[in-house]
């Protein structure tokens, strides 16, 4: 931005460093967070309210089944009141219903037997044989790497050891023992247990036993089912030890003894078994919140915008990444604070917890499958709190996490992190139109590339024909040629395109479409050059091709000596840009912005504050408050005067402005175009109009492009010269009286044509040879004896009608070509 000559002198030119431009993002992200401070205390919120919903569901099933009769050891009042108030109870087994002895005290079990439980038979026949004989035959089945192992006896019954060949014939026989029984021979016998021996051998003992654990829930059951492993256990241990010190050698086993237990109750934690249905939705409901701040300033153009005026992407990345890391750690931290103070787990979003829990459960408890990792973390959270708390005992410590699945499931979280990290540079680099793709084995082979050189030829040989139309093109051409030649760091001209061209690719059927062909420019430093031409000419193509927003097809352009196709982001530091449509962050002021986009281009302290202020003063946005007001309050007007203030701050050795004043008013814009026309002193200056009157007044050199191809290049006195060699003659008269007119025009100029007509008002184009002015004045004032003169003026040749005449006749010779 043009500034007071003291502050210009002071201000820093150098590109803006690594920090400084994460610190002018930084600050513009804090100042960004201000402006939505309530939403953020929204969505703080959501958490705290959704644990208290949670914390009154456990409230109530406290109340109605953990604290209920029924699931606690019954009691019976011994004693009661006068008023009949228990006033001394008893609790024990004997009080107890079968659902209530489990919650009992238990603190001496009795010593059991250490006895091996046979099944009974299951077919009548089996059981009076065993009545007659007195003994019933069971199996111990074997399995193992070497069938000569040893075998465990059991006394008392008649027992067979038959030997499996592996442990799944030795699984299907148990359950079909259990449950059918076997006859063999005629014989009934039922299958006590099986030992997979594996590789047991003199140096080691390494087995597995195998049983029948259906078993009803009582307490026989559960007894029986205790007494039967340690039993199993005793015999292969005794079994092993004769077989490597011989007969004789046992282990003593003289009973089985439950741990005591004292009176408990049930304690379900509801917050901890539906903790991954709502656990999740906390935790994802910041992830739109991310993404949408993202996806604005995409969709908005933003983060173009803020590259385009020196950001580079690792500062970006850099400190969007720990913004959000530092607000999404905030948000957890706050979320185990509500959590910790009303004693309840966290919630999830409920369409994807019953998906996750219902649909994905076998996923989820499959460690190989990593993308439910968080899934995964949850799951193994709640069911570990959940048993721990039926109970009696604590959650998940940080000591806990090596003997269960969650160190797994962390190694699996870091390593889609640091694969999205890539993912998301990839597509970043991608996307950016002017940068190579990182990973070259990456791109589709298939994908079709114009080829350059071909499309170069065939718009050489389209200009032959017109070359001598246009000279001063050519000597453009060759002017940029001799550029070209000498080293790009001493040249003093800021910009030059050196035959640049961009075919956008044909689709559904279409052929190719070559927006800029083969435009050859150079702009010095302190010049504004404007690009005029009708909707399609490839203006904005050029501009777009200029600022990165898309890779040139072909050719090049050097900015301040350095090339667009191989170092955009060094173009970008010395680099302001007005687009044609404002894009502007809605909540922040008018200030924030040139705060922000004065510290990209290296602006500090008193010059950045000096600086933003002379902006705002220039383009009328600091009085009344309106500097501090937020951008999205602005009108139309207002906001493409701070898009051009934001071009210019911080004197950008380049600045591309794409239709500067439209929706200004005729005051403001006069305004503008003085503060545009100070800022050119040391600035080179693209610009793109449809104003003729904004050309002529900012413009030092104009190139009229029509279909891609610049048809004329000059100022506008040459212009004007070069393509308004007559006068333009206008007449309005009733209808009948047109063809008098015609022939009127015609008497005093024969070449005269006309080029306008409508409803009675017609305009000539008269050839200055042919006429004196004095001539037209005194037929006209001839003529109005005859028949009734409206109005009429003569007019010399104005930017408008070169711009006219100049795309008409490319138009008409394209057609014709």
């Amino acid at each position: 931005m043009t500034i007071t000559k003291e502050a210009s002198s002071t201000a820093n030119p150098s590109p803006a460093s690594f920090l400084t431009q994460a610190n002018a993002l930084f600050i513009k992200n804090l100042t960004y967070q201000k402006r939505n401070i309530w939403s953020s205390v929204r969505l703080i919120a959501i958490p705290l309210y959704l644990c208290l919903v949670l914390a009154t569901i456990q409230a109530l099933f406290d109340i109605h089944v953990n604290n209920s009769a029924e699931n606690r050891c019954g009691c019976q009042c011994m004693d009661t009141t006068k008023d009949g108030k228990c006033e001394r109870e008893s609790c024990g087994l004997e009080y107890s219903s079968q659902n209530q002895a489990i919650f009992c005290a238990f603190p001496n079990p009795p010593p059991l037997l250490p006895l091996l439980h046979i099944p009974p038979s299951v077919t009548s026949s089996s059981i009076d044989s065993c009545t007659r004989t007195g003994s019933c035959h069971v199996t111990i089945l074997f399995t193992g790497n070497n069938p000569s192992q040893l075998g465990a006896k059991v006394r008392c019954v008649q027992g067979l050891t038959p030997w499996r060949n592996n442990s799944t014939e030795v699984n299907d026989e148990i359950f079909k023992g259990y449950l059918q029984g076997n006859q063999e021979e005629n014989i009934n016998y039922e299958i006590v247990a099986a030992y997979d021996l594996l590789d047991t051998d003199k140096k080691n003992f390494n087995v597995t036993i195998l049983y029948n654990s259906t078993h009803k829930e009582n307490l026989v059951d559960r007894r029986v089912k205790f007494v039967r492993v340690p039993r199993l256990v005793n015999l292969v241990s005794n079994a092993y030890l004769e077989y490597l010190k011989g007969k004789g050698t046992k282990i003593l086993f003289d009973f089985v003894k439950e741990m005591p237990k004292k009176e408990t109750r049930l304690r379900m934690d509801m917050a901890s078994l539906i903790g991954p249905i709502f656990f999740t939705w906390v935790i994802l409901l910041l992830f739109p919140v991310i993404l949408t701040s993202l996806m604005y300033e995409k969709q908005q153009r933003l983060r173009i915008i803020m590259k385009m005026h020196g950001l580079g992407d690792g500062p970006y990345w850099m400190i969007s990444y720990a913004y959000f890391l530092v607000i999404s750690t905030l948000y957890i931290i706050s979320l185990m604070i509500f959590g910790s103070a009303i004693v309840a787990a966290y919630l999830y979003v409920f369409g994807t917890g019953l998906l996750g829990l219902f649909l994905f459960q076998f996923l989820i408890e499959e460690l190989s499958f990593p993308s439910f990792s968080l899934y995964r973390g949850l799951y193994e959270f709640s069911q570990y709190a959940f048993q721990r708390n039926l109970n009696g005992m604590d959650g998940m410590k940080w000591k806990d996490f090596s003997g269960t699945a969650m160190d797994k499931v962390f190694s699996i979280i870091i390593v889609e992190w640091f694969l999205a990290l890539l993912a998301t540079y990839y597509i970043n680099r991608v996307s950016s139109s002017t940068k190579e793709r990182p990973f070259p084995f990456l791109r589709n082979p298939f994908k079709k590339i114009p080829s350059p050189q071909r499309i170069s030829v065939e718009q050489q040989g389209s200009e032959v024909s017109v070359e001598m139309e246009k000279l001063d093109v050519a000597q453009e051409r060759e002017k940029v040629e001799q550029l070209m030649m000498l080293e790009p760091c001493t040249t003093s001209h800021a910009i030059v395109c050196d035959n640049l061209m961009k075919v956008y690719p044909g689709k559904d059927g279409n052929p190719p479409k070559m927006a800029i062909r083969g435009l050859s420019l150079a702009v010095s430093s302190g010049e504004c050059f404007g690009m005029l031409g009708p909707n399609g000419a490839g203006k904005t193509s050029f501009i777009n091709s200029m600022t990165g927003l898309v890779k040139p097809t072909s050719g090049t352009a050097l900015v301040q000596g350095v090339d667009i196709c191989k170092d955009m982001d060094r173009v970008y530091t010395s680099m302001g840009v007005c687009p044609q449509h404002d894009l502007l962050w809605e909540t922040l002021t008018g200030r924030e912005h040139l705060l922000f986009y004065g510290r990209l281009k290296n602006l500090k302290g008193s010059d950045l504050n000096l600086a933003v202020e002379e902006s705002l003063k220039s383009v009328n946005l600091f009085c009344g408050g309106v500097a501090d007001k937020p951008a999205g309050k602005y009108s139309g007007g207002m906001k493409r005067r701070l898009s051009v203030a934001i071009s210019l701050i911080g004197n950008p050795k380049v600045v591309y402005m794409d239709e500067p004043s439209t929706g200004l008013d005729p005051a403001s814009r006069m305004n503008l175009w003085t503060v545009i026309k100070r800022a050119k002193k040391h600035t080179a200056i693209i610009l793109t109009t449809h104003s003729m009157e904004e050309a002529e007044f900012l413009c030092d050199r104009l190139g009229i492009l029509v279909d891609g191809r610049l048809q004329c290049i000059g100022n506008p006195k040459e212009l004007k010269g070069r393509f308004g060699g007559s006068y333009v003659l206008t007449m309005t008269t009733s209808s009948e009286h047109e063809k008098e007119v015609e022939r009127l025009v015609q008497d005093f100029s024969p070449n005269a044509k006309k080029i306008y007509h409508i409803a009675g008002t017609q305009k000539f184009e008269i050839p200055k040879e042919e006429i004196r002015i004095s001539e037209v004045f005194q037929a006209v004032e001839k003529a109005k004896s005859s028949f009734e003169v409206f109005a009429w003026g003569l007019a010399d040749t104005t930017l408008e009608d070169v711009f006219i005449k100049v795309a008409r006749t490319a138009e008409a010779f394209n057609v014709f070509s």
